[in-house]
């Protein structure tokens, strides 16, 4: 028996990166997964890869940034499956920009993805449970920079931040309807978008992952098939009635000093 077994789940975000990881440990647990994206490469060859498992896993193209579409996901599962169990929103967006340096058009940008399109998914994933009378599950991605973040992240931390008080807030709202929403404050993670925002962003080289794990306590950076596996644990009926949490992932303490 898997913790997701006969579970439909739609992993918004879910064809690289953390995303991808908590598709696979989705599937091995024995849900029926459909990822979206918005490049059919690594979401088709995601799919491919778990095969092995009985075809539960579909890729479907979409991008996030527009608001309809989040929506549409949710409708595409739902029509394919019936009903949505579980809803991860994991995509997200890590442009670079100060307070003084951050265009309006940056600000939507991140807004769009951070915060507009878990909205929506949300409130299409609730309105099918709402409808059915059925139970639920949703966990959003977020970032421990939602607690203030470096003065590099303004428009990103502005967002997540949003998407710590939604979370909340449809927690709230949602629970006398047994529908359960968390949302996991991650620290830095060893992703393929990490890679690449370090080179862009950073000027990193090829031993950015070994410098960096150096100077964090845990001499790691966090990695996605631990956070996949807490994912799928906040999914499950495991994590029992928790909801509203907003629980820091991370190996720095909010408020500690030394």
């Amino acid at each position: 028996m898997g913790l997701l077994d006969d579970k439909v789940v739609l992993v918004n975000g879910g064809s690289q990166g953390l995303g991808a990881s908590i598709a696979r440990a989705a599937v091995r647990e024995g849900a029926t997964v459909t990822v979206t994206g918005r490049r059919p490469e690594p979401g088709e060859a995601l799919v491919a890869g778990l095969s092995g498992y009985g075809g539960r896993a579909r890729y479907l193209r979409a991008d996030l940034a527009d608001a309809g579409q989040a929506k549409a996901a949710v409708a595409e599962v739902t029509a394919a499956h019936g009903r949505i169990d579980c809803l991860v929103n994991s995509a997200g967006l890590t442009a670079r920009g100060t307070l003084l340096d951050t265009t309006p058009e940056l600000f939507d940008a991140h807004v769009a993805i951070n915060l507009r399109a878990p909205f929506f998914a949300m409130q299409a994933a609730v309105a099918d449970m709402v409808a059915r009378e059925a139970p639920g599950t949703i966990v959003n991605v977020i970032t421990s920079a939602a607690h203030g973040g470096q003065p590099f992240l303004a428009p990103y931390v502005a967002a997540k931040a949003g998407l710590v008080g939604l979370t909340r807030n449809a927690a709230h709202a949602h629970r006398w309807d047994r529908i359960r929403i968390n949302g996991l404050n991650i620290g830095w993670t060893d992703t393929e978008g990490e890679d690449a925002t370090q080179r862009a962003f950073h000027g990193a080289g090829d031993d950015w992952r070994e410098q960096a794990a150096a100077r964090l306590p845990m001499g790691k950076l966090g990695q996605p098939d631990e956070i996949a596996d807490f994912v799928v644990f906040l999914l499950s009926e495991r994590s029992g009635v928790v909801t509203g949490s907003v629980i820091d992932w991370d190996q720095n303490v909010v408020g500690a000093a030394d």
